[in-house]
């Protein structure tokens, strides 16, 4: 049966996407408290160790180094909703493992960096696939628009995972968050499952593209591109980390305890959501000038949030660098979906994820070791004035670089990038 949805809430006009929001929500609920009670229980085992926080946080994001350029090439050239129930199955069995570990008392920290790794590689996998997946349910004209609604779902889920996350934690400890994110996992299995392809928006591949080289070529050549994941790439490193500024932050800084390190990630969730909704709205100023600027802003309240003297300020600031934080990230994910060719969108979309991504193996264990060494919040201020160092400077050199070529297509771009080789 046909659903009329228009303006911010097109997406829903495809029953392919209805099916698959609802559970993506739940998932999402249980992603966030995974996320929390996994924070938690390093700091448990580890007296509050920010070192270990990033070495953890590390080894969850470094599969992406390694998988996600593959995952890309995955996502062209094979069945991408087969793919998908596979990697949601892998992530569910790594929730499900750490949980039973948790109940029973025998989780131990090497426990925790297994589980974190197994987890980080499906995700690493999963994320290019599921993507570039947004452009054959709802199809070309609606991409923009289904990424600003994945985008507020996922943090809908934020308000919701880290608060009841906190409240399980300070009264059954973080086994039952861990079993939750396990079981949403079955709802995103069982959508896919019930999704018909004989409604998604397949194109015809081309046999020639099928390498992650040529995804690589096609974005070098392409300052709308590269320039958009340049700025994610300081941004995401620095000023993204959230996980370990909060968990710090509650835990050294302001003395709380799990419910209310839990409510930091529902704060951050109020500011996001609004700032994904707000996005929607945003399709027709959506250019590569406007991530620049975003990246400014973000940047900024970051630096400001090191200031924060109480947990109260902190909470209150924290909305605006949640709303910061995805007006940018929701513009840059829609300029990659929406101005890469759909024969190579895939790997576009594995290298944006490589970039957005790639950095934390690096950065998160730095910034635990710096959080020790030189306190937390010198720690928050000095990531905040790399990014911002970085989002100006990419001002200055590549504002007047970064207009829509008239020929997005690989035919249009891809020899232009080899004879610039040459």
């Amino acid at each position: 049966m046909a659903v009329k949805a228009d303006g911010n809430w097109r997406s829903f006009r495809h029953r392919n996407y209805r099916i698959l929001f609802p559970a993506n929500a739940a998932s999402n609920i249980g992603t966030w408290a995974q996320r929390i009670a996994q924070d938690w229980l390093i700091l448990q085992l580890t007296g509050n160790s920010g070192t270990y926080l990033g070495l953890v946080t590390a080894v969850q994001f470094t599969p992406v180094l390694f998988f996600s350029l593959h995952g890309g090439v995955l996502a062209d050239r094979v069945n991408k909703r087969k793919l998908l129930i596979a990697t949601n199955f892998i992530g569910a069995l790594s929730s499900l493992g750490l949980g039973i570990l948790v109940l029973l008392g025998q989780v131990q920290i090497w426990h925790v960096f297994f589980f974190a790794l197994a987890l980080g590689i499906s995700s690493a996998l999963d994320a290019p696939i599921r993507q570039s997946f947004t452009s054959e349910i709802v199809g070309h004209s609606d991409i923009a628009n289904a990424v600003s609604l994945n985008s507020a779902n996922f943090n809908a889920g934020r308000l919701v995972g880290p608060a009841l996350s906190g409240f399980l934690i300070a009264r059954f400890d973080t086994g039952p968050s861990f079993i939750i994110n396990a079981g949403t996992y079955v709802f995103v299995i069982l959508a896919l499952l019930r999704m018909r392809e004989s409604e998604f928006f397949i194109l015809e591949k081309k046999e020639t593209l099928g390498t992650v080289r040529e995804g690589v070529n096609y974005a070098l050549a392409r300052p709308d591109l590269y320039v958009v994941m340049i700025v994610v790439f300081f941004v995401a490193t620095f000023g993204l980390n959230f996980q370990i500024f909060n968990a710090l932050m509650a835990t050294i800084e302001f003395g709380k305890g799990p419910a209310s390190f839990g409510l930091l990630g529902t704060y951050i969730a109020l500011g996001s959501l609004s700032g994904a909704l707000f996005s929607a709205r945003l399709e027709k100023h959506r250019r590569t000038n406007f991530v620049i600027k975003a990246g400014v802003a973000f940047s900024t309240a970051i630096c400001l949030l090191s200031l924060a003297p109480t947990y109260t300020w902190y909470s209150i600031w924290l909305p605006f660098c949640g709303f910061s934080a995805l007006t940018m990230l929701i513009t840059a994910n829609s300029l990659i979906q929406v101005n890469s060719d759909p024969a190579i969108r895939g790997r576009v979309s594995g290298i944006y994820l490589l970039i957005f991504m790639g950095g934390t193996p690096f950065g998160s264990p730095l910034i635990g070791f710096l959080a020790e060494a030189i306190g937390v919040r010198q720690t928050i201020a000095l990531c905040g004035l790399i990014s911002l160092g970085a989002c100006l400077t990419i001002w200055v050199l590549f504002h007047n670089k970064v207009k829509l070529p008239k020929d997005i297509s690989v035919e249009g771009v891809l020899p232009a990038a080899y004879d610039d080789q040459r």
